[in-house]
């Protein structure tokens, strides 16, 4: 069941409210006016759990500082190792 959002427009509540795709909407406001409840568009809820999802597996593992560092050791090592192969003369 979805959750809807609404706001009064007499009182200026808003609330949300569990309820059915098909059920009619709120007639009355807890401050008593009626037919004054406005259906808000809202950004829903979801949290999604387990793997496979972008926000566990994926995010976590190539954060920018992580890969900055991985971008510099291999400079590093390669600069090392050019280095050995040229004063390496058997090569």
């Amino acid at each position: 069941m979805p959750i809807y959002e609404y706001r009064c427009q007499a009182c200026g509540r808003s609330f949300e409210l569990l309820q059915g795709v098909d059920s009619a909407p709120p007639e009355l406001c807890s401050c008593g006016a009626r037919g004054t409840l406005k259906k808000l568009l809202s950004a829903p809820m979801i949290q999604f759990k387990g793997t496979g999802w972008y926000v566990t597996d994926y995010a976590k593992k190539n954060s920018g500082k992580d890969s900055k560092e991985t971008f510099e050791n291999k400079k590093t090592a390669e600069k090392a190792s050019a280095s050995s192969d040229s004063s390496n003369p058997d090569s």
